[in-house]
């Protein structure tokens, strides 16, 4: 079920984390995207979109906080975690989460052309699934999508200035 409104102090908090990670990959050249995954109060996962500096496809932040967080904890499944990512997944990032067994998913700003959640396709709402998410979206929304837009208008003049 997704709720637009109904996340804690706490959902805001952990969000501000994965801006501030999010902030790390545009620094980096990536696509401003940050991930946390947290359960029973403490981080497990964490991740920031990585698909260039890795020459990997794969590298997303959901994806790269779920495989952090496998590591540690030595299991493919992560039960009763909430995986905190700014912008809404996309669908293959949304795969990831259901396969590992999320329990919860809080994003910030909706991804209009790919998001898979809310945006153009809404996988967690599929019936035909064997785990069900709890999704919040919009938390810290304006942030997210601000941070997003920075990037792209920054890169944007940058290919301008090129072209002259």
């Amino acid at each position: 079920m997704m709720e637009e409104k109904g996340y804690t102090p706490a959902d805001r908090d952990w969000m501000s984390r994965a801006l501030s990670l999010a902030a790390q990959a545009a620094e980096v050249g990536e696509v401003p995207v940050g991930a946390i995954l947290v359960k029973n109060g403490a981080v497990i996962g964490e991740g920031w979109n990585r698909p260039i500096s890795s020459c990997d496809p794969t590298a997303h932040a959901e994806v790269v906080a779920l495989r952090d967080a496998a590591s540690r904890l030595e299991n493919y499944r992560l039960p009763e975690t909430t995986l905190y990512v700014t912008i809404e997944p996309c669908t293959m990032c949304v795969g990831a989460i259901l396969h590992g067994r999320v329990g919860r998913l809080v994003y910030g700003a909706t991804e209009p052309r790919a998001g898979a959640v809310a945006s153009q396709l809404r996988l967690t709402e599929m019936t035909h699934y064997n785990h069900k998410i709890d999704v919040v979206g919009g938390v810290m929304a304006k942030e997210c999508s601000q941070l997003m837009s920075e990037f792209f208008k920054k890169k944007r003049q940058i290919n301008l200035i090129k072209k002259l």
